[in-house]
Order: C-alpha cells, then sequence, then structure tokens
C-alpha cells in the first residue's frame, strides 16, 4: 500500500507559478552565470598569456603556452569542480541544501579575485598560482551545480519545474556572452589607449606593457554577479522537501513555504515519524530502484561533456584553423584577444544563449527525454558534415558555411544534452540522495570536459610535424577529432535510454518516496515466483 503524500509537499506540486519562484530562478542562476563566465573566459586569454609570458625573442611566431602549462590552465578548475560536486552534493544532502549553498558562492567570489591577483613575474609562479586558484574556483563552482539543481527542482511545482531548473542552467548561456563582451570591452579599450603594431613588424612593441592588466581584469570581473546575491541566498529557508522529508519535520515545512509562497499550509508531523529504517546509498535496493538511472545520468553526462567543452575550450584553434582569425603574427597581442573573443561572443549570441532557452520553453511541452535524444542526434549530424568534407569548409569562400554548422552543434547542445542532463538528476532520485546523486553525475560530466580539455589539446595537433604548435607532438588533426567527437555523441543516443522521462510527475512519484520499501520488496518476490505484476514503474 502507499504512503500517503505529505499536504505540504502535494501543495508544492499543484502551486501556482508566482513571483518567488522567479526571484529563486535569479538567485540560483546568478551562481550558474558566474560559473560559466569563470570556466569559459579563460579560453579568452590563453593566447595572450602564452605572448606574455612565453614569447622567446627573435621568434618567428608569437609565444604560445608549452602544452603541459595550457593543460593545466584549461583543465585544473575542472579537476576542483569534479571534486566540488561530489563533496557539495554529499554535503548538501547532509547539512541541508541552505546551510551549503552559501559557502560554495564565497569560495567562488574568493577565488575569482586571487586567479586575477596571481603572483609573481616569472612564469612559472604566475601560473602555479594561477592553476592553484582556479582549481579553488571549481571547487566552489563544483558545489553549485547539485544545490542550485536541487533547490530549484524542489522548489517548482510538477507543471512547470523544467522550465524552472533548465532557466537557471540557462543563466550559463549569458555568462559566455558576458564573457566575450568583457573580454571585448576590456581589449578594445587597452587597444585604443596602447596602440602598438603587429608582431610580424615589430615584435617587442606589439605587447604592450598594459597587456598584464587585461587578463586579470577579465578573469576577476566573474566575482561581480556572484558577490550581489549572497546576501540573497542567505534568506532563502530551507526546501521544503529537505526538511520535511530528510530532517522529518513537517510542521518547519509548511510554515516556511506559508511564508515564501503565500500559502496557507497545516502540517502533519506525525505521518513523518512513522518511517521505518530507509536503504542507504548503493545499497541493493538503491540499485535495484535507481541503479540503471543512476548510469544513465552519469554516462550521458559524461559523454555530453566530451564534446561540448572541447568545442567551447578550442574554438580559437578551430577558428585558426579554418582561417576565420588571422594567424597571430599579423596582430598585436590586443588585437588577437579582441578577434577570438568577438568569434566566440558571435557563436554565444547567435546558437549558445538561444539554445538554452528553446530548452526552457520546451522541456514541460515536450519531455526531457525527446530533447536529449533529439540533441545528441543532431550533434552528431553536424559533427560529421563539419568532418567529413573538412577539406571544403577550409576554402576561404567556404568559411561562412562552417562556422553556420559548427553554431548548430551548439544550439542543439543547448537545446539537448547539455540542459536536460542537468535537469533530470535533479528529478528522479529520493530527497535524501537527490543532492549527492545529483553531484556524481555533475562530476561524471566534469570527468568527461576534462578528457575534452586535455585530450582534445593534443588530439586536434595537425599530423605535419611542421604545422604542429611549439612543445607538442603531432596528433590526429581537427578533421579526425571532429570525427571522434561525432562518434561519441551517437554513444549517448544509446545511453539516453536508460533515462527516465519525468515530465509532469511529482519528485516523490519519481523517486518511488510514497511506496512502502517492504510491501515493494514483496511484490517484486511475488513477481519472480511468476506472477504478473500490474505495477507501472518509470523506464
Amino acid at each position: 500500500m502507499a504512503k500517503k503524500q505529505l499536504e505540504v509537499l502535494n501543495a508544492l506540486d499543484v502551486a501556482k507559478t508566482q513571483w518567488y519562484h522567479f526571484t529563486a530562478i535569479v538567485i540560483a542562476g546568478m551562481g550558474f552565470f558566474t560559473d560559466a563566465y569563470d570556466l569559459f573566459c579563460i579560453s579568452l586569454v590563453t593566447k595572450l598569456l602564452g605572448r606574455i609570458y612565453y614569447t622567446v625573442p627573435g621568434a618567428e611566431k608569437p609565444g604560445t603556452l608549452p602544452p603541459n602549462v595550457a593543460a593545466a590552465v584549461n583543465g585544473v578548475a575542472f579537476c576542483g569542480t569534479l571534486t566540488g560536486q561530489l563533496f557539495f552534493g554529499w554535503l548538501g544532502d547532509k547539512l541541508g541544501r541552505k546551510k551549503v549553498y552559501g559557502m560554495t558562492l564565497m569560495v567562488m567570489v574568493i577565488c575569482s579575485v586571487a586567479s586575477g591577483l596571481s603572483l609573481g613575474s616569472q612564469p612559472k609562479a604566475v601560473m602555479a598560482t594561477l592553476c592553484f586558484f582556479r582549481f579553488w574556483l571549481g571547487f566552489g563552482i563544483g558545489g553549485d551545480y547539485p544545490l542550485s539543481a536541487t533547490i530549484m527542482s524542489e522548489y517548482a511545482n510538477k507543471k512547470t519545474r523544467g522550465a524552472f531548473i533548465a532557466a537557471v542552467f540557462a543563466m550559463q548561456g549569458f555568462g559566455i556572452l558576458a564573457g566575450g563582451m568583457v573580454a571585448i570591452i576590456m581589449s578594445a579599450a587597452f587597444k585604443a589607449a596602447y596602440p602598438s603594431p603587429a608582431y610580424m613588424d615589430n615584435a617587442a612593441a606589439s605587447l604592450p606593457a598594459a597587456s598584464d592588466y587585461v587578463w586579470r581584469l577579465i578573469v576577476m570581473f566573474g566575482a561581480l554577479p556572484a558577490a550581489l546575491t549572497y546576501y540573497w541566498r542567505m534568506k532563502m529557508p530551507e526546501t521544503a522537501r529537505y526538511t520535511a522529508l530528510v530532517a522529518k519535520n513537517a510542521k518547519q515545512a509548511a510554515a516556511d513555504m506559508s511564508r515564501v509562497l503565500q500559502v496557507d499550509l497545516e502540517a502533519e508531523p506525525e505521518r513523518v515519524t512513522e518511517e521505518k529504517k530507509q536503504f542507504g546509498l548503493f545499497s541493493k535496493e538503491f540499485l535495484r530502484r535507481h541503479g540503471l538511472h543512476l548510469l544513465g545520468t552519469t554516462s550521458t553526462w559524461f559523454l555530453l561533456d566530451i564534446a561540448f567543452y572541447s568545442q567551447n575550450l578550442f574554438q580559437k584553434d578551430i577558428f585558426s584553423a579554418i582561417g576565420w582569425i588571422p594567424p597571430s603574427k599579423t596582430m598585436n597581442a590586443l588585437e588577437e584577444v579582441y578577434k577570438i573573443a568577438r568569434a566566440q561572443t558571435l557563436i554565444a549570441l547567435c546558437s549558445t544563449v538561444p539554445g538554452y532557452w528553446f530548452t526552457v520553453f520546451f522541456i514541460d511541452r515536450i519531455g526531457r527525454f525527446f530533447i536529449q535524444i533529439m540533441g545528441f542526434t543532431m550533434m552528431t549530424i553536424f559533427m560529421f558534415a563539419l568532418a567529413i568534407p573538412y577539406d571544403h569548409w577550409t576554402h576561404r569562400d567556404n568559411r561562412i558555411g562552417f562556422v553556420i554548422m559548427y553554431s548548430l552543434t551548439f544550439f542543439f547542445a543547448n537545446f539537448g544534452p547539455n540542459a536536460t542532463t542537468f535537469v533530470v538528476p535533479a528529478e528522479i532520485f529520493p530527497a535524501r540522495f537527490r543532492s549527492t546523486c545529483h553531484g556524481i553525475s555533475a562530476a561524471a560530466g566534469k570527468a568527461g570536459a576534462i578528457v575534452g580539455a586535455f585530450g582534445f589539446l593534443y588530439a586536434a595537433q595537425s599530423k605535419d610535424p611542421a604545422k604542429v604548435d611549439a612543445g607538442y607532438r603531432p596528433g590526429i588533426g581537427v578533421r579526425n577529432s571532429l570525427i571522434v567527437l561525432g562518434c561519441v555523441n551517437a554513444l549517448g543516443v544509446l545511453f539516453t535510454f536508460l533515462v527516465p522521462e519525468s515530465n509532469g510527475k511529482s519528485l516523490e512519484d519519481m523517486a518511488r518516496e510514497n511506496e512502502n520499501e517492504d510491501e515493494d520488496r514483496n511484490e517484486n518476490e511475488v513477481v519472480e515466483m511468476g506472477v504478473r505484476d500490474s505495477r507501472t514503474v518509470p523506464v
């Protein structure tokens, strides 16, 4: 016999959309704005860092970051993010979402500022301190993933829950866009203040001394929006689902939700105290109920992030390879930052941001499963369409077509698995494991991002040793790298079939928290004996 749903949770499921829902989206979303800004802004300044700290006097081309340094600068934040997702996800289930939520934001603010203040004038000192602070910046960013998703899912009603969680995640698009715009403004302002020739005309004069301030200011700007929302995060009450189902205080849950959602609720504390011993994380019962679901959310996020982050972090290399960004030696340092930022901002404006908001609009209409299958499928098609006739796209007359096709892969990543892999883990696991399981799924994604960030850096190098960047070995080339990413996306289609559809269902129904565990186990024993079971379980 199923347990009766607590009144406070039922009221949340059927509550009308109110102003507080939008306030929560902004408060949680500004964390993701900062997350995206901080993770992606580094790709805008890596070539500038190479010029400042690794240019060899008299060299034909400007300096670039050595392979190990470039891999560390690009990937160390992901290592911190992975660690933070596991740690803060677990802590959010142990201490509560609210208590941990402010910690992550303060870590992000402090380390974002500290990254821009990286110490020393020697390359090793600057890169070591930059990597140190970016690891801890990533640690704070990692905590924001499971906590923001879980908080938004537990506040939302079941009719518009997907759109609310996706809207929080969609703030990433604005963060990526803001990173490009800040880099454009900074580089244009310094370029106007310190005019300088191209590297090929005068190598020493092509790098004004003030260039060192440019990358520091771009990196530090990410702290501002996060700092502005700290007060409001601290004012948010604990979610009713955590208070009622994990902390076992339905009276307090009703009081909290009555205050913020402006509804009158009466608590039923006696129901919460009648719980028997519950199964633990990774217990046999957990694996029977949710094992395939967890495999589905972790594998799809892992595969998605291999493709998504390798595309995002190395846009500048792909655009340079097809000639959309001129060779480094034909520009001065600030002009190169400007052109890289302009290209990435155009991609974000035309494909990344619209893709996120298409998901927000359609996710509760056509469902998570369809959007994820469609997204992975279209990404696969466009990757192969770019890779197979790659030589065709490198001709000058065809470059615009390449950029359009490349933009469409971003559009369908964001109107697809990049959003749904974030939404679904916050909906399908029990309240006492929800933050932890979301953290595990997100950490698998960041493991994929690390594979993409480190692997693509080496793989995309030309097969011709004469065209390889300094310090690198010949790779498989951009064409073959794109084919590999297409195959990765095709695997994502297959693993999506392990993920259940949660559209329009309550969190408790998806997590099967209203079922009596002993009776559920007995029913399964009956099924094994050959008796037909008529219950419907999410696929």
